[in-house]
């Protein structure tokens, strides 16, 4: 096996990114059991300031032992059926894998090839939308930020796509590479299912997948017919009312 070099290694890529010193330092801890009565108070308070973060007080936030692909999958399984109709965009490596991802689990997905370089198309969305005289989009796929290109679309814009078209879909947003980056609000742009994780722009180790959950898509677990097993919201819910997972 070939030795590091010693010294300072710096990444120049968009994720991971750099963990700060004093990350670092705070986590040279001895390991704590994940089940002791000590650690509720560590997973409850987590949970609590990444609401701040998302800028949501009415939404809930959930938190895998995974990348932000497993959160991409958490939102879609939990909140949808399959054969369910997406409207998405694809114009970079992340937009498509996401769109890849719901194609491969079974939902009908239509998809806008926009050029590589530009964003979501709010006009199509629009358009779309209100085309929809029956409504069976039942969610709407947006990458915030794609990592491939650098081009941060407006998810204000496809929330107000939503609304002219008086359409109740669910919006999920791709904010992998946006949160904590960029300006992301939640509640204000009324993102029901905000998808981000550990290793980019919270300048943590990879590992975690992050999942921030409104209140309309709460309602909708109940009824989603994907199956899950690792990624049940339900399941989480009840374990971390008692500050578990």
């Amino acid at each position: 096996m070939r030795s590091r070099i010693a010294g300072r290694n710096f990444l120049f890529v968009p994720g991971p990114t750099n963990v700060p010193d004093r990350v670092q330092r705070a986590m040279m801890v001895a390991m704590e059991d994940h089940r002791s009565s000590k650690f509720p108070e560590l997973s409850t308070s987590v949970l609590n300031d990444l609401k701040n973060i998302f800028k949501t007080t009415t939404g809930q936030v959930f938190i895998f032992p995974s990348s932000g692909t497993g959160a991409w999958e958490a939102a879609l399984t939990n909140t949808l059926s399959p054969g369910d109709k997406i409207l998405a965009a694809r114009f970079g490596q992340f937009s498509h894998l996401w769109i890849d991802m719901a194609q491969r689990l079974g939902y009908e997905v239509e998809v806008l090839d926009v050029e590589w370089g530009e964003g979501v198309p709010l006009d199509r969305y629009e358009e779309i939308l209100r085309a929809d005289k029956l409504q069976q989009i039942k969610g709407v796929l947006a990458c915030h930020n794609e990592t491939a290109t650098g081009v941060t679309s407006d998810i204000a814009g496809v929330r107000r796509a939503l609304d002219a078209a008086d359409h109740p879909a669910l919006l999920f947003v791709d904010a992998v590479s946006s949160l904590a980056s960029i300006d992301f609000r939640m509640d204000e742009w009324q993102v029901d299912l905000a998808v981000s994780g550990s290793q980019k722009g919270l300048m943590l180790p990879a590992g975690l997948g992050i999942l921030g959950v409104s209140h309309k898509a709460m309602g909708a677990i109940a009824g989603a017919k994907s199956r899950r097993c690792y990624f049940d919201l339900a399941a989480m819910i009840q374990a971390n009312a008692t500050g578990y997972f």
